[in-house]
């Protein structure tokens, strides 16, 4: 056999003679992994609607104290459950009824002991008292926890950045993205002469008479817990308005004051066509209670539900880069949009499991060739996906291990926007696509889904069984391959994949003729397509990220 001139440079990544890489990557994981990611009945027992969460930032001493209220509805009778909290930082103590609850600690695991069974459809509260020297971020936002730094002018500068970590990493919290609460009250209290900016909308701000300010931000939406954020510095206020699909929506952008003329050049000019480009993509906007805000971080980015955070020196592109390699990127803000998208797709629809983050990344990846796509046209955002494919690593499966808070392979991002193009193109209705979209955004609207939930809403709203093409470009490293062999001068063909049964449609044509659509399997059978033969078959390797082999 010999590899088809068509056949995409990723394929030389792939084994042929490698067998089926069944799921994901062997790992080991210990008790503190499944404490952490895993649905027991200590976690399940309880239904989180509301935290109060209520922090002071020693800045000079990279100390933290403070509290966090939980309210909380019964879903069975308990008489103890589990909330989470890093344990470098101190339980001072857990009050319930105004009496301190006696806790036991395992790794990062707090388990609170009541004196009482707690009825199931009861609606009760206990707050955590807690104290610490947070970690550190080292390389925020890729490793979790606080970033301690400095503007340039000196002024102190604080930001929280803590996916896939956790939230539990500065302030205690059911840790898990299976259970949101319907609002939450974020009060950050911090040295006098700086600002907090948090998420939602600004209620108060109070001098505690004591060299520091407290600011409170109120979420009137359901929110997962590493999207609730601190951002501590010298800022400066502009705002403007949007006209979209409910009405309008408040932009409040926040800058460290030396920022504010460049900000006002490079916010306005990518804010308001981000959310037109995605409103007309996914729907509405799924926070207009909240608002818009971007935030000036001492970080890259982050998509800090109505309040992202923002770190792209106020340039195009990806600190000045085309991901893409085709140009395209070079037109925006990267950061702007990107992070921006994941409003609709981490935000709005957020996974239950860690394991599932490509239902965060993989659209939001996507979101960014249709941004691309509603200001420069089809062929533009064509050209920017397909782009992207010389970063895709084929290293190991996109979705990652279940129940221990893991993620998997970081082709989340560029495999998974791919996929989702490919998908696109075998529905070929655009109309459709979009309605699909925008259907997931309605249908599981505020709420946290499952592989399955996506997966077959894709399917059902198509009427096309795609669960192998999810299934092989999730679960497993490799891309399917079409082997192409002519038996008699007539073309057959076959999938070479590791999922059994693999049948997506892909287009074929001659060489200067018009593609169609075949449906290959996994075993070979005759393909009519006339007057093709080695040297003019052509297979849609422009939309299709697969591998070719002509024999």
């Amino acid at each position: 056999m010999k590899l088809n001139k068509l056949l995409i440079c990723a394929f030389a990544l792939i084994s042929l003679g490698a067998k089926a890489q069944l799921g994901t990557v062997k790992e080991t994981f210990t008790r503190a992994d499944s404490l952490r990611g895993n649905l027991t009945p200590l976690r399940t027992c309880y239904d989180i609607g509301y935290y109060h969460l209520d922090v002071k930032f020693d800045i000079n001493n990279k100390f933290i104290s403070g509290s966090t209220l939980f309210k909380f509805t019964t879903v069975e009778d308990f008489t103890k459950l589990q909330f989470d909290l890093f344990a470098n930082l101190k339980v001072e103590k857990v009050v319930y009824k105004g009496q301190e609850l006696p806790y036991t600690r395992e790794f990062n695991a707090v388990f609170v002991t009541f004196p009482k069974t707690i009825t199931k459809g009861s609606k009760d509260e206990f707050t955590v008292y807690y104290s610490g020297n947070p970690t550190i971020a080292k390389r925020a936002p890729w490793d979790g926890g606080i970033v301690f730094t400095t503007d340039s002018l000196g002024n102190p500068w604080v930001a929280t950045a803590c996916q896939g970590m956790g939230a539990s990493v500065w302030w205690p919290n059911k840790d898990h993205q299976y259970d949101e609460v319907d609002s939450a009250l974020i009060s950050i209290s911090v040295p006098a002469g700086l600002q907090d900016v948090s998420n939602g909308r600004l209620r108060k701000v109070t001098d505690l008479k004591n060299g520091y300010t407290r600011f409170d931000w109120f979420v009137a939406n359901p929110i997962n817990n590493y999207d609730i954020e601190a951002n501590i510095g010298k800022y400066s206020h502009f705002g403007d308005t949007f006209t979209g699909e409910k009405g309008k929506l408040t932009l409040d952008y926040w800058v460290l004051t030396y920022n504010l003329e460049k900000a006002k050049k490079q916010f306005p000019a990518n804010a308001p066509d981000m959310l037109r480009a995605f409103e007309h993509w996914f729907g509405p906007y799924p926070f207009y209670e909240d608002g818009y805000k971007l935030i000036d971080a001492p970080h890259l980015g982050m998509e800090h539900q109505s309040g992202t955070a923002y770190g792209n020196h106020y340039g195009n592109g990806y600190l000045g880069r085309d991901l893409s390699g085709t140009g395209w990127g070079l037109k925006w803000d990267f950061i702007i949009v990107h992070e921006s998208g994941h409003e609709w797709f981490g935000n709005n629809i957020t996974s239950k499991d860690l394991a599932d983050m490509w239902v965060h990344e993989s659209f939001t990846n996507y979101s960014e060739s249709l941004f691309v796509e509603q200001r420069y046209g089809k062929q533009a955002g064509q050209e920017y996906v397909h782009g992207t494919r010389s970063k895709i690593a084929n290293d190991r499966p996109i979705i990652g291990a279940y129940n221990v808070n893991k993620e998997g392979s970081s082709d989340m991002y560029y495999k998974g926007g791919n996929m989702l193009n490919m998908v696109r193109t075998i529905i070929n209705d655009d109309e459709k696509w979009r309605s699909i979209l925008r259907g997931l955004n309605k249908t599981f609207y505020h709420k946290t889904v499952t592989y399955n939930d996506i997966v077959d809403y894709i399917c059902d709203q198509s009427g096309k069984n795609l669960h192998p093409v999810f299934e092989q470009y999730l679960k497993y490293k490799d891309i399917p391959i079409l082997e192409l062999m002519f038996i008699d001068g007539k073309l057959n063909c076959r999938w070479i994949a590791d999922v059994k049964g693999f049948d997506m449609p892909v287009k074929v044509r001659v060489k200067g003729g018009e593609y169609k659509f075949i449906t290959p399997t996994t075993r070979f059978k005759p393909v009519d397509l006339s007057g093709a033969t080695k040297d003019n078959i052509e297979v849609d390797t422009f939309n299709y990220y697969i591998g070719v082999l002509v024999d």
